[in-house]
């Protein structure tokens, strides 16, 4: 924290004790006007979390200011960076995302300057990403204080003048707002996010003058005005969020099949890293999407209005649901260990008499080893060996084989997802309800079936199976065949490829030293779970290495280890 102003006296210049002071500061008002704005939560869900999402959110830019600090002497550019980094990590709601792009708006002017001028220039920005990241903007909300904000102050000048001109002007737009949405209109309120805003800046204007501003009493809600309703009544059933890995041309296509599936999109960040926002009755679809344009994780999923409780398992209900209403929010990860059965015996017996069971995985494995494992968790599993990929025709019969009116597909390879695509829209047309989860592994298989509850409804089932997979990075270590060119380089044969993503990322001579390379290289960037698949060929002692190496120079990891018997590659490997 920043020392206290002496009286009368006043900042010139944002440094990086005053971003920090700023943050804290507004943690903190959130924090105290939480419940208030939870109350008057009316739009776009009547689901009574705003001020809960917004208050998380800051906590999350808050602790990753306090991270850098702890570290060493940042900067104002790397306070205000990571000030905005946390917030998109951590981002909650929609006003939570809203808060995350604005906050990241202003750091990409305030990292160049932080004087009165930057600052006006800074919140300019702030409104323009803000808006550019809803789909669909609308009046009376967040986006409409956040530009008042930005008009307010757009003259420049001095940094208090900036500040308090932004503030006043944010929440003379705030007052509006009431008149704006008739949602607000009936309910007597102001539009909730916008009041966070103003507490946001509020914070800012009493760090800059050592003063905080008046806070008028919030007017009580009419005591008869009733709520909105909530969605999933008549609008989606379900809030989904997710942080994504992509390119800004696979985001671009994204948008437009979120914006088609539901309603509430917002999609905030760049730079390869991205939060997604949207309210939709098809969750599942929803998370897919992510999945066909990068890499999510951290997918949180509300059902809006939900009487049903989540069945127990692993990957459900692990984060606590920040929403009011009877909301029950699913987050769906990593976890300790593979040890869940993925079906029941008596489901497997029905299947093998010939009866209908209600539902099924259908996975596509190399090595009998891993067709064991996953039979053992009820599977009804398809054998792949090198060279020799199954055929649409093996795929449409082992769907039916597995006797079930719903059937997960997971192909486990990239080169297959087309095949069982076709496969998939035959058995469909058959009366069979299919979805096809693209795995491109294994290892993401391995995962989907560890998270798999038959007892959920299907489109939950298939989200958590999804989740799972898209949260688990691959790699395979496979020997070169012949000299070869590759993207790490010119191979020879006899080689050791580390292959990462599908991609040769290391050329070694020895198997153990190669695998060590790849698993440093994938750990580098997080991770709490590795898996490995070692094949009947592969050198004894070497999945017992790569185990004690995890151990040694990763502690807060875990390593399980499964047999995939003959015809695998010598090693797969998964980070979760």
């Amino acid at each position: 924290m920043s020392r206290a102003l002496q009286p009368d006296e006043e900042l010139v210049e944002l440094d990086a004790e005053a971003v920090r002071t700023w943050c804290a500061r507004a943690f903190d008002a959130l924090g105290r006007e939480r419940e208030e704005i939870d109350a008057i939560n009316v739009y776009p869900v009547a689901d009574g979390d705003t001020g809960t999402n917004l208050y998380l959110t800051a906590e999350a830019a808050h602790r990753a200011v306090e991270a850098v600090f702890a570290a060493s002497g940042p900067d104002t550019a790397e306070t205000v960076r990571a000030m905005a980094h946390g917030a998109l990590l951590g981002a909650r709601g929609n006003s939570g995302t809203i808060l995350s792009q604005l906050l990241r708006g202003m750091a990409t002017v305030l990292a160049d300057g932080c004087d009165g001028d930057h600052l006006a220039r800074a919140l300019a920005e702030a409104a323009r990403a803000a808006r550019q990241a809803v789909a669909h903007p609308v009046e009376g909300t967040i986006l409409t204080v956040a530009s008042a904000a930005a008009g307010a102050c757009a003259a420049g000048g001095p940094l208090v003048r900036v500040a308090r001109d932004a503030y006043e002007g944010a929440a003379t737009a705030l007052t509006a707002t009431s008149g704006q949405l008739d949602a607000l209109e009936r309910a007597g309120v102001v539009d909730a996010g916008g009041r966070g805003l103003v507490a946001v800046l509020g914070a800012l204007l009493e760090t800059v003058t050592g003063q905080a501003p008046d806070r008028a009493a919030p007017a009580p809600l009419p005591p008869a005005a009733p709520r909105e309703k909530c969605a999933g009544e008549d609008g989606p059933a379900y809030e989904v969020i997710y942080l994504l890995e992509a390119d800004d041309a696979a985001v671009d296509l994204l948008r437009s099949r979120l914006d088609a599936l539901g309603e509430s999109l917002v999609v905030v960040g760049g730079d390869g890293l991205w939060n997604v926002h949207v309210h939709v009755d098809d969750a599942g679809a929803a998370v897919e999407a992510g999945v066909e344009a990068g890499r999510p994780h951290r997918i949180r999923i509300t059902h809006f209005a939900s009487d049903a409780t989540p069945a127990p398992g692993r990957g459900t209900a692990r984060g606590a649901g920040s929403g009011t209403d009877g909301a029950h929010t699913h987050r769906y990860g990593t976890d300790d260990g593979y040890a869940h059965a993925c079906g029941t015996g008596d489901d497997a017996a029905r299947a093998a008499r010939g009866e209908r069971v209600p539902r099924a995985v259908v996975a596509v494995v190399p090595g009998e080893g891993l067709a064991g494992l996953c039979a053992e968790a009820g599977a009804t599993t398809v054998r792949t060996r090198p060279g020799e990929p199954p055929a649409e025709d093996e795929l449409v019969e082992a769907v039916r084989r597995a006797h079930a009116r719903e059937v997960v597909l997971l192909p486990n390879d990239t080169d297959l997802r087309e095949t069982a695509a076709a496969a998939a829209e035959r058995v469909r047309a058959e009366g069979v309800r299919v979805a096809l989860i693209p795995t491109r592994a294994a290892v993401q298989g391995i995962a989907a079936l560890a998270v798999h509850e038959p007892d959920r409804r299907f489109d939950e089932d298939v989200v958590a199976m999804t989740a799972a997979a898209g949260a688990t990075r691959y790699a395979e270590l496979a020997v070169a065949e012949h000299r070869s060119f590759t993207s790490a380089g010119v191979c020879q044969a006899g080689d050791v490829l580390g292959l990462i993503e599908g991609d040769v990322a290391v050329i070694g001579k020895d198997l153990t030293e190669t695998a060590r390379t790849v698993l440093d290289r994938m750990l580098s960037a997080g991770g709490e779970l590795v898996t490995l698949v070692v094949a009947d060929d592969t050198p004894p002692g070497l999945a017992a290495d790569l185990e004690q190496h995890v151990r040694r120079g990763y502690l807060a990891v875990d390593t399980t280890t499964y047999h995939a018997g003959a015809e695998a590659p010598p090693l797969l490997i998964g980070v979760e």
